[in-house]
């Protein structure tokens, strides 16, 4: 508690290289980082880089153009970038820690979606499968430029939605390496369960392709084992419904349960705020906390 209306939040996150582009991998990491403080109906204030670089076989002008990236997003988000800490390692892996602050009024949770809620989702699912197919060199450039431009787009919802709207969300958390079945269930509080129509699941271009190909990324192997048994698949898509779910995102949308009679309202202000994308996908029915894809 910062005072008696003010709750404060403070996250880290970090990520290794999903995009060449060493600005755009900043911009990346640094919009999946903010997340997690948009993620709980609040605003980004300070944020610190983290670091790890192989300075011994990379130029520091790729470490510049990474921060730079990085730096941008955290400008884009009104936070102050106060500095952050570095060390030597093989691998690049960037990110953030953020501070930042929401109403206590207005704080948004996990395991608290009920039955009666409406799920939103306001990013299109597939970034597992389209870095997948980057790194494989098979993905086009118009389709790697519609997942990049995805992936660095900042979740800033609660900024563009109203003050009687963010209170009525009944819970929410961003979509990211547990992918769309692991984050689902985290929502639901006992008693809950989830129906997802995947017919109306947005996804990024040239996914469903790649998927055919067997382009599939370890994690989503690991997301199944882990959430498969949560999950039952009735959808006409098949197995594919399942490379959807349970793919690990980076950067993902955010996961919006709302009472289903603001569903309207809630999208409208999606809508009119920047993030076109957004679209119900599925809603909470009593149950015994599992998935249903339908």
């Amino acid at each position: 508690m910062i005072d008696e209306e003010r709750v404060g939040i403070l996250t880290v996150d970090y990520i290794t290289p999903v995009v060449d582009s060493p600005e755009y991998f900043g911009k990346i990491a640094a919009a999946n980082s903010l997340s997690d403080v948009y993620a709980m109906g609040g605003k980004p204030l300070i944020a610190l880089n983290v670091v790890c670089f192989p300075t011994d076989c990379e130029p520091l002008d790729v470490l510049k153009q990474i921060l730079n990236g990085g730096a941008q997003k955290a400008i884009e988000a009104g936070a102050m970038l106060a500095g952050g800490h570095s060390v030597q390692d093989e691998e690049p892996k960037y990110g953030l820690v953020v501070f930042g602050e929401v109403k206590k009024d207005r704080m948004w949770t996990v395991g608290t979606a009920k039955p009666g809620d409406v799920l939103i989702l306001t990013k299109p699912i597939g970034t597992g499968i389209a870095v997948t197919a980057i790194k494989a060199g098979l993905f086009s450039d118009e389709n790697t430029d519609a997942a990049v431009q995805s992936m660095a787009k900042l979740n800033s919802i609660p900024p563009i939605l109203s003050e009687d709207m963010c209170k009525l969300v009944t819970a929410c958390t961003d979509v990211t390496g547990f992918g769309l079945a692991g984050h689902s269930l985290d929502l639901m509080s006992e008693g809950a369960a989830l129906e997802i129509q995947m017919d109306r699941l947005p996804l990024l271009p040239g996914i469903e392709e790649m998927s055919s190909m067997g382009l599939i990324p370890a994690g989503s192997y690991r997301n199944k084992e882990h959430s498969g048994p949560k999950v039952i698949n009735e959808s006409k898509m098949g197995i594919f419904a399942e490379d959807l779910v349970f793919d690990p995102q980076t950067s993902g949308g955010l996961l919006i349960a709302i009472p289903a009679d603001h569903e309207e309202e809630l999208l409208k202000q999606l809508h009119t705020g920047g993030f076109a994308n957004s679209v119900r996908i599925g809603k909470f029915v009593p149950g015994n906390n599992f998935i249903k894809l339908v």
